[in-house]
C-alpha cells in the first residue's frame, strides 16, 4: 500500500471530506469532477460545487499502481484513499476561471500555484481524527444538526466570519435572531494569509460578545477548520454549501464576501448566489454592508440610510480589513466600530498571523 504524509491543510481537507461539511463530495476531486467544477461550478452529476478540493502530490507514480493509499498526518494514520485518477493542470488557466485572475498577489492563487505538480482523487476514509489547538471549539455536521434539533430550533441562520466582531457584524447578526430561531457563528480558523485573526483572538472575541451582548440560548459557536480561499463570488456558495450541509436553513452573505483587496465588486457574490437559487438546499440572505453614519446616529445600510451620497463625510464604512489596520497600527477602534469591550477582550493575545502555512509538509 502506498503511503501519503499530508500536510495539516491536506488533513483538515480529508477530516472535512469524510465528516460530510463538503457534501456531497466524498473525496478529493478526479480530474473529470475538478474539470466539471471549474468550468461549470458543478459536479459530473450537476450538483453545485464552486471550488476544487484537491490532493496534491509530487511524485504520482506509485499512486497509478497503487488500489489504496495510507494517508499519514503527524505520525499518525489518520485515513485512506482510493485513487481513481492522477492528473495536472493548467494551474493560469484554472486560476482565472476560479480565481477571476492569475495574480499571485492574490493568495488565494498565491497558494494554489504553490501546490505540488500532481492530484490525485477518488473516495476517502477517515480512521482517525487528530487534535488540533481548536479541536474542542469545532462541532461536526452531526453534532451541530442534533444540537438544534435538541434546541428544537426549525430555522437556523448561519454565519461566516474570519475577523474578529465589528458593529457591522454584530448589526448582520441580530437580523438574523429577528428573523430565525437559531443562530450559528461559525468562525473559519484554516489556513489564512499573513495579517488575518489568529483563531484564539476570534473564538475570544465571539465569546464575549456572545456572553455579554446577545441571548446565548439562541445562538451556538462552533469553528470550522478549513482554508479560506479568497474567490469571492465562488467562495460564498461553497460556504453556503457547507452550512446547509451543519443543518443551517438560511446563510447570510454580505458586501465582498470571502474577498480581498479589490479583485471582487461589492456585491459581486450576491450576484452568483442568485443564479443557484432554489438548488443549494439553504436560502441565502443577501445583506447590504453596514456602516457607520454619523448624522443616523448608528449602524445602517445604504437601503437605509439616505446621507452616502448627500453626506459621504457622515459616513464611516466597517470592514475586518479596516479594524485591522487600526488595531495593526497600534490605534484603537472607534466605539462605533468595535465594542470596547470586544476589544478588551483580545487586547493581551496575539490577534494577527504573522506566518503563512506552506503547502508541503
Amino acid at each position: 500500500m502506498t503511503t501519503l504524509v499530508l500536510n495539516r491543510h491536506q488533513y483538515l481537507e480529508l477530516e472535512k471530506l469524510a465528516l460530510g461539511a463538503f457534501a456531497p463530495l466524498g473525496g478529493f476531486m478526479t480530474e473529470a469532477e475538478f474539470q466539471s467544477v471549474v468550468s461549470t461550478m458543478r459536479l459530473p452529476n450537476g450538483a453545485v460545487f464552486p471550488l476544487p478540493v484537491v490532493l496534491d502530490v509530487s511524485d504520482a507514480r506509485a499512486l497509478r499502481r497503487s488500489d489504496q493509499a495510507r494517508l499519514m498526518y503527524e505520525g499518525q494514520e489518520v485515513g485512506e484513499l482510493t485513487p481513481q485518477s492522477v492528473y495536472r493542470c493548467d494551474r493560469a488557466a484554472v486560476a482565472r476561471q476560479v480565481y477571476g485572475t492569475d495574480d499571485t498577489a492574490h493568495p488565494g492563487v498565491a497558494y494554489f500555484f504553490r501546490l505540488k505538480e500532481w492530484f490525485v482523487g477518488g473516495p476517502v476514509t477517515l480512521l482517525a481524527r487528530a487534535r488540533c489547538e481548536f479541536s474542542d471549539h469545532e462541532l461536526t455536521p452531526q453534532q451541530t444538526r442534533a444540537e438544534f434539533a435538541r434546541r428544537g430550533w426549525k430555522t437556523v441562520v448561519g454565519f461566516q466570519t474570519r475577523n474578529v466582531p465589528h458593529r457591522a457584524h454584530e448589526y448582520l447578526l441580530r437580523l438574523a435572531l429577528e428573523f430565525s430561531e437559531g443562530l450559528f457563528i461559525q468562525p473559519l480558523v484554516g489556513f489564512k494569509q499573513r495579517g488575518d485573526y489568529t483563531p484564539k483572538a476570534i473564538l475570544t472575541a465571539y465569546r464575549t460578545l456572545i456572553d455579554r451582548f446577545l441571548p446565548k440560548d439562541r445562538v451556538v459557536l462552533g469553528v470550522l477548520s478549513t482554508a479560506m480561499r479568497y474567490a469571492g463570488p465562488r467562495e460564498a456558495v461553497f460556504h453556503a454549501i457547507i452550512r446547509r450541509n451543519y443543518g443551517c436553513t438560511h446563510f447570510i452573505v454580505g458586501r465582498d464576501h470571502a474577498g480581498v483587496g479589490n479583485y471582487y465588486g461589492r456585491y459581486a457574490a450576491h450576484e452568483l448566489t442568485r443564479q443557484f437559487d432554489g438548488q443549494l438546499g439553504i436560502e441565502v440572505l443577501r445583506c447590504s454592508g453596514p456602516y457607520h453614519c454619523t448624522i443616523c446616529g448608528g449602524i445602517v445600510t445604504e437601503r437605509s440610510c439616505p446621507h452616502g451620497a448627500s453626506a459621504p463625510e457622515a459616513i464611516r464604512h466597517i470592514s475586518g480589513t479596516s479594524v485591522r489596520a487600526l488595531l495593526g497600527g497600534g490605534s484603537p477602534p472607534a466605539p462605533e466600530l468595535i465594542r470596547p469591550e470586544v476589544l478588551q477582550s483580545i487586547t493581551a493575545l496575539p490577534c494577527f498571523i504573522e506566518e503563512e502555512e506552506e503547502a508541503s509538509p
